[in-house]
């Protein structure tokens, strides 16, 4: 079981919100068993789900809404019982795992921009999921790989000034960004090296930073590094959370069992 040091260590970054159960449960299935044949054994679930601050019988309504919803499918192994990703959890959280788990050094910086018809004042959803950020009315942003509609002007970007960095930058989030950044940065100073550290509380860490960085980053779409400014608090969350998930690797389910069979 995690320590009462390292509860107190990850109080801040539990209380920064989003504290869904069945979102809590996603980010943690994404991060630790995504791959087809892994299971989480229920003593292992409920040993992290603790080490989260989660009551057990808020871990039972959230496997049960995630098994109706079609993300979890949960067997019997004796009776100890086994959780995994169905395959429509485990593709969504593929599909999600390269905004949430990218090198930010080695994003890609050409862009473009692109004029849209019509005169619809408002951000277009469909411009949004081709992963491209909106300016002004009928001006968006994006990745020089990102498809343009057939009927848009697209034209290849260039030296990009200040204005158009600040204005691509998704502002209604900044705060988030923030508050997230500060609580990474005492967790870092806060924190032991990952030798000193239960593999199950790895496991929980992971799982706040995964989630708390899941929550804000999926929001809205991934900006090339020239249309980024270096201070601008979401790419310095994004360094923080890289840092982090480096240092502290992801633990084998077996090890996480085995310490946890020993306690």
């Amino acid at each position: 079981m995690p320590t009462d040091r390292f509860i107190s260590q990850t109080a801040a970054l539990r209380a920064l919100g989003g504290r869904r159960v069945w979102s809590l449960m996603i980010s943690l299935f994404g991060d630790l068993a995504r791959e087809q044949d892994q299971a989480i054994d229920g003593p292992i679930l409920s040993a992290i789900m603790a080490g989260l601050k989660v009551k057990p019988e808020a871990v039972r309504v959230a496997l049960h809404r995630l098994r109706n919803d079609g993300w979890i499918v949960s067997e019997k192994s004796g009776r100890i019982g086994r959780h995994r990703l169905s395959a429509k959890g485990r593709a969504e959280s593929v599909a999600a795992s390269p905004r949430i788990y990218a090198d930010p050094t080695r994003n890609s910086e050409a862009w473009q921009l692109v004029l849209t018809p019509g005169g619809n004042a408002e951000p277009s959803t469909e411009m949004t999921e081709r992963g491209f950020s909106f300016i002004v009315p009928r001006v968006y942003v994006g990745p020089a790989g990102a498809k343009a509609p057939g009927d848009a002007l697209a034209l290849p970007g260039r030296e990009v000034p200040d204005w158009l960095r600040a204005e691509a930058e998704p502002d209604a989030l900044r705060q988030n960004y923030t508050d997230l950044l500060e609580t990474l940065g005492r967790l870092k100073e806060d924190l032991p090296p990952v030798d000193d550290l239960l593999p199950v509380e790895v496991a929980v860490l992971r799982c706040l930073i995964v989630h708390n960085w899941r929550r804000l980053v999926l929001k809205h779409p991934a900006l090339p590094l020239s249309l980024v400014r270096p201070d601008w608090p979401g790419h310095l969350c994004h360094l923080a959370v890289h840092d982090l998930l480096t240092r502290y690797p992801r633990p084998p389910l077996e090890e996480i069992e085995q310490y946890r069979a020993a306690a």
